[in-house]
C-alpha cells in the first residue's frame, strides 16, 4: 500500500523548485550502506513502495532494508484534452522531494555485494540516478 500523510493542512500544494543539496538526510544513519540520490527530482508513493518491495524480495528476511524518504507532497493534475481555465487540478498521487544528496534507502545486516546487488535492483526503479556509500565511521 503507497503511504501518505495522515491529514495536511492544505489539500494541494503549489509545485516549487528544488535547489541546492541536501543538508538532512544525506548521511546513511541506520544501516550499513545507503542508496543516495545524485539528482533532485519527486518520487512518488508507488515508486518508493516498489523499490521497497524489489528491496525486501531481494534480501529474503537476512538483514534489514531502511526507507528514509515519505511522500508529503500532493502532485495534482487536470483530465487530458480539457479547456485551459477552470482551476487547479484535483491531487492524483502523494511524491517525495528529494534533493541531490539525499540518501533514500539503507540496508544493514548484509554484506557489501548483496547491498550493491539489492541496490542495483532499487536504482532501475528510481526515477532519479543514485550511488551507493558507506556508512561512515565517526
Amino acid at each position: 500500500m503507497a503511504q501518505m500523510p495522515k491529514r495536511v493542512k492544505h489539500r494541494k500544494s503549489q509545485r516549487g523548485r528544488i535547489k541546492g543539496d541536501a543538508t538532512r538526510g544525506n548521511r546513511v544513519v541506520h544501516g550499513d550502506f545507503g542508496l543516495q540520490s545524485t539528482q533532485g527530482g519527486w518520487i512518488a508513493a508507488a515508486t518508493i513502495e516498489a523499490g521497497r518491495i524489489a528491496g525486501t524480495q531481494y534480501m529474503r528476511g537476512e538483514g534489514r532494508l531502511y526507507v528514509r524518504m515519505f511522500p508529503h507532497k500532493p502532485i495534482t493534475s487536470i483530465p487530458l484534452e480539457t479547456r485551459m481555465g477552470k482551476g487547479k487540478g484535483e491531487p492524483e498521487y502523494w511524491a517525495a522531494v528529494v534533493k541531490p544528496g539525499t540518501v533514500l534507502f539503507e540496508v544493514s545486516g548484509v554484506s557489501e555485494a548483496a547491498a550493491k546487488m539489492c541496490f542495483a535492483r532499487l536504482a532501475a526503479k528510481m526515477p532519479v540516478r543514485v550511488r551507493m556509500v558507506r556508512r561512515r565511521a565517526i
